[in-house]
């Protein structure tokens, strides 16, 4: 059983930073740079469930391992009966990842900013499980082959996720985003004006566009999309980004001479 729940923890490990990279590949429209296919936030699905699935069973074997007392509530609740923080760091991000999974549902009828903003927990989640993984290496001895393969998987996971949080005038200096045909990476304040346009017909309400710039973009109750077709020039840099993260490319950026 103890190897069960040592092999059971390095797959959640290396599903859940998979999950975690690939769920920015998809939000920032790399992914579909990258490959070329669309409608590919089910791959994402499938590794988020992988990586809930092997941790839930890496906990689970705690609770039938004969050499340390583990019992059902030691594994649910953190601190209880002498709970380690080690511990109670996989037992935080364990939950809160199920807790993300389930309320996937409730996106088209929650307030999606809400929805998002707590969505976005997944971030923290991630890295307090790390944390996690890293302390129980530590104090089990498997440092050494952590330190090797878990480096291995987290530093590109980590630099993906740094990367989408940076802006996109630095992305365009880095060669990660090109910038949109016709108009300079920050408005002028003169020359030609921008107008937006939206396939109804590929775009699938992820709410993408809405998260990288809300006030051109917004999902309303009834799950239409609704957004300014001529936005003002401060918003031109957040209306690219939006264009570029759109999974389904349903967003299509004009010029219009003023």
């Amino acid at each position: 059983m103890k190897s069960v729940a040592q092999l059971s923890a390095r797959l959640a490990y290396a599903t859940m930073c998979a999950t975690l990279a690939w769920g920015v590949l998809i939000a920032t429209g790399w992914a579909h740079k990258i490959t070329g296919t669309q409608g590919l936030r089910n791959t994402h699905m499938v590794l988020a469930t992988l990586a809930i699935a092997f941790g839930s069973l890496h906990a689970f074997c705690f609770t039938m391992l004969k050499t340390i007392d583990f019992g059902l509530l030691k594994v649910l609740v953190p601190f209880v009966e002498g709970g380690q923080l080690r511990h109670a760091l996989g037992i935080v991000g364990l939950e809160l990842m199920i807790a993300i999974a389930f309320t996937v549902g409730l996106r088209k009828k929650a307030l999606y900013r809400k929805w998002l903003r707590f969505h976005q927990m997944a971030y923290v989640a991630v890295t307090i499980t790390i944390i996690h993984s890293w302390f129980g290496a530590i104090a089990n001895g498997n440092l050494a082959i952590l330190w090797l393969a878990g480096l291995t998987i987290l530093i590109p996971t980590a630099t993906i996720t740094i990367a989408r949080f940076l802006p996109p005038e630095i992305l365009m200096r880095l060669g990660m985003m090109e910038p949109e045909p016709g108009f300079e990476p920050e408005p002028t304040g003169g020359g030609n004006a921008m107008d937006v346009s939206v396939d109804n017909h590929r775009c699938h309400r992820y709410g993408v566009c809405q998260a990288e710039a809300p006030e051109v973009f917004q999902l309303i109750d009834d799950n239409r999309l609704t957004y300014e077709r001529r936005p003002s020039p401060e918003l031109y840099a957040k209306t690219r980004t939006a264009a570029r993260s759109c999974p389904m490319r349903a967003i299509e950026l004009r010029e219009r001479v003023r």
